[in-house]
Formats: C-alpha cells, structure tokens, sequence
C-alpha cells in the first residue's frame, strides 16, 4: 500500500512541477532544485519506521551525492546551450556525474580512512 502512495504523490509532484517549469521556467526550475525526493524519501523512511540512524546516513549520502548532481545538471545545461540534442546532452551529464563521484570518492579515500 505504501509504494502504491509513494508512486502516486511522488507522480503528481513532477507532474505539478513541470507543468509550472512549462508555464514559469525560470520558477520551475527553482522549485526543481529543492531536495523534494530527498525530503520525501526522508518523510517516507520515517513513516516506514527506519531509525533516526539509518535517516541520518541516508541524509549523508544525499549530500555528498549533491556535488556530482550539480556537476551533472552543469554539464546538460552546456550541452543544451550549445544546441546538442537533449538525449545527447543528457548522456553526458550521466557521464560526467559517473566521472565526478569516481573522483569523488578517490579524493575523500585520502582524507576518510
């Protein structure tokens, strides 16, 4: 029952979202930018019973997933600009996203032991 709710909010916050991003891009892409999956899947873990524990390390690994997910969002934004074609434009920054958290955690392996 609870993945039948969890697709169906999860589905119409997209759909509310893109469909301002249509109207107002500029606001739609301000209100994509919000943690709104994170946040959701923090309220979803919650209610699931999850400890406070397994919240907080969730709540790590999405912040240290953000920079790659900029670094990606970057990279499509280039390719879009530069009139590369969207799939295109969106398989780079899945690869420049891959690249990124490899060189992520090859730097963090020195400082976090």
């Amino acid at each position: 029952m609870y993945l039948f709710i969890k697709i169906i909010s999860s589905a119409a916050i997209i759909g509310l979202v893109t469909e301002l991003a249509r109207r107002f891009p500029l606001y739609g892409g301000i209100i994509a930018a919000l943690p709104l999956i994170s946040i959701l899947s923090i309220i979803w873990l919650t209610i699931q019973g999850e400890s406070t524990q397994s919240i907080a390390r969730f709540t790590v690994g999405v912040l240290a997933g953000f920079p790659a997910a900029a670094a990606m969002l970057l990279a499509v934004y280039i390719g879009i600009k530069h009139s590369v074609h969207l799939a295109i434009a969106i398989l780079f920054g899945i690869v420049v996203w891959g690249l990124f958290l490899t060189v992520q955690k090859f730097i963090m392996s020195g400082f976090v032991s």
